[in-house]
Order: C-alpha cells, then sequence, then structure tokens
C-alpha cells in the first residue's frame, strides 16, 4: 500500500519537469510575474488535491496545462488588463511634454529568462523566444480571457481545437471562431514576428556594445543613431510614449538627470528572451543606484523598441543589487 510520503514524492517527480513551462504558460495569460508566480503555485496545489482522480486519460504536461488554464481564467474574472503605455490607446507623445505617473494602472510586467527555462539549456529560451516576447504578452493583453486562452493553447502550445474546447467548457465550433477573433486582433496589434536578430550574433553583440557605451558616455548622438526610424520608447509606470529616433534623442536629453558622461551605468540581464539592462544612475553622494530596467527589442535596422521599467523592485527579480559598487560595473 502507498504511503502518504510515497505519493507525495511520486507526484513531485512527474509534475517537477513541467514548473518553468507552468509559470510561462501563466505569465502570458496574466502579464504579471507576480500572479504567474501564484497561479503556477496554484495550479501545483489544485493538481496535488485532483492527483488521486487523475487517470492518465491526457498526459501530465495537458492535465496540467488545463488546471492552470482554468486557474488563470478564473483570476481573470477580477483582475484588469495590463498593458503598457503604447496599449491605453493614446498618440505618441511630445518629448518636451511633462511626464504624467500612473500608479492607479497595473502595468505589464517583464520577466527574467532564469523564470522562463534552465539557464545551462539557452536552447529553451531560443525556443520560446517569440511567445514570451514583450511585445507578444502586450498583444496578448487586448484580447479577452477566453480569446487569449485559445490563442495560446492553440497557436503556442499546439493544442487541437477538440482539446481546448474541452478544457475551456465549449465547443469545437467556439473555439474555431474565438480563435479566429483573436488571430484577427493579433494581426493588428502584434508585431510582425520577422526579421528578429539573432541576440548572440556578432552584430548584435556590437550594437549592444554601442547602445551601453552611448549612455555610459552620455552621448545622446550615438544613441540616436542607433534607433531605427520608427523606434518607440516608453517607460511604465508613466503613460507617455514617445516614436523616432530624434524624438527618443529629445526626451533623454530633456528629461533624463543625467548631465555628463559617467553619470549612467549599465549592467546586463536578460528579459522575454530579449538583451536588457539594468541602468544605474549616479546620486548626489556618488554612487551609483538603480534608477531603470531596460527591455530592448532589436530589429536589423537597429534598436526598435525600448520599454523601461522605473520599478526598482524589478533589480532583486534579475539579480541586480540596488547598489553598483565600482568593482561590479561589468557593463
Amino acid at each position: 500500500m502507498s504511503t502518504t510520503e510515497d505519493v507525495s514524492a511520486e507526484f513531485t517527480e512527474i509534475v517537477e519537469p513541467y514548473r518553468r513551462e507552468l509559470f510561462a504558460h501563466c505569465y502570458r495569460m496574466m502579464g504579471s510575474f507576480h500572479d504567474a508566480e501564484d497561479l503556477a503555485q496554484e495550479t501545483m496545489l489544485r493538481a496535488w488535491r485532483g492527483y488521486g482522480a487523475f487517470a492518465g486519460a491526457s498526459s501530465v504536461r495537458t492535465w496540467l496545462h488545463r488546471i492552470a488554464t482554468n486557474t488563470c481564467l478564473t483570476a481573470l474574472e477580477s483582475r484588469q488588463r495590463r498593458p503598457l503605455p503604447t496599449g491605453l490607446g493614446a498618440p505618441s507623445t511630445s518629448p518636451d511634454a511633462e511626464l504624467v505617473e500612473r500608479d492607479d494602472i497595473l502595468w505589464l510586467e517583464p520577466v527574467p529568462d532564469s523564470a522562463l527555462g534552465d539557464a545551462g539549456d539557452p536552447g529553451a529560451i531560443v525556443e520560446m523566444r517569440e511567445t514570451v516576447r514583450l511585445a507578444f504578452i502586450a498583444a496578448l493583453q487586448h484580447l479577452p480571457a477566453r480569446q487569449r486562452a485559445v490563442l495560446v493553447l492553440r497557436d503556442v502550445l499546439q493544442w487541437r481545437a477538440a482539446e481546448v474546447a474541452e478544457t475551456i467548457g465549449a465547443t469545437t465550433a467556439t473555439v474555431n471562431s474565438l480563435l479566429q477573433r483573436a488571430r484577427e486582433k493579433m494581426a493588428t496589434v502584434a508585431p510582425s514576428a520577422q526579421d528578429v536578430v539573432d541576440p548572440e550574433s556578432a552584430e548584435t553583440r556590437e550594437l549592444l556594445r554601442r547602445y551601453v557605451e552611448g549612455f555610459q558616455n552620455y552621448d545622446v548622438d550615438a544613441l540616436v543613431s542607433m534607433f531605427t526610424e520608427d523606434a518607440v520608447w516608453e517607460m511604465p509606470p508613466f503613460e507617455g510614449w514617445y516614436q523616432g529616433a530624434e524624438n527618443i534623442g529629445a526626451l533623454i536629453r530633456g528629461q533624463c538627470p543625467a548631465e555628463a558622461a559617467g553619470d549612467m551605468e549599465m549592467v546586463r540581464t536578460s528579459a522575454n528572451g530579449q538583451p536588457a539592462y539594468g541602468l544605474y544612475m549616479r546620486s548626489e553622494d556618488g554612487q551609483h543606484r538603480a534608477f531603470q530596467l531596460q527591455v530592448l527589442d532589436l530589429a536589423p535596422g537597429g534598436v526598435r523598441h525600448v520599454a523601461c521599467f522605473f520599478d526598482t523592485t524589478l533589480f532583486e527579480r534579475f539579480g541586480l543589487p540596488p547598489l553598483l559598487r565600482a568593482a561590479g560595473r561589468t557593463g
């Protein structure tokens, strides 16, 4: 006869390989690191409670994703969508306009690559890069909850329509209708996956080196030259967003507290399968302190999108110190 300890060990053994995958699924649905963590844990608790009734009619992976999907759908009934500033529907902002902070909005959150896959297996991140990109997650926020679930299950997880129908308690015809509407909406709000550059190529590494150098030298002209013509810059919790290389340059010149070379330092990290940097600003005491986390989207022509998150609690999540000491500066 199996003991409770034996069942617990068996359960842990079969579900552990899917933990990060379930987190990624919840993150796509919710657009929030915190919500994804909580709901992935809730999924595990529900799975544990229902483990005795799991008859193996489906794979463990499918069973867990069904639980996670319905856990997220329930949570979304009481949560508002998480946008980036571009998702608020307002036109681009003049770089000399006053910055308006919106703490009443629950903003989209970036996620460290370490939470999405095994750091020792970079191929895992490469494989899922397109489905965790910040732009893709932001686009999903435009979809109603059930459309979002259907799109993720069908187009990301590659489930059959009948499997999705069983998961969300709908007919196959309804699933197909929801998927069609979701795809139509995504076509209008999601950027094309074409022309995505390899973040590890020599050309990309050189672009990123110059990007870091531009900030650390406070060389705004150099930075402007690296943005694509239609590049976008946004920085929650500020509601404005800025389009065009020259406008981004004017914003940095007029709104950034830096005044000279050495005022800013950059430390490399990664978020949503994309290059990211912790930017540290020199304070009055001469110390460089956490200021913003930048997540970059690159195109063959340069930097086409930067999301700057001013929530400095993100630094700890990304393994970055709040205070950058001279010995720790790696760029």
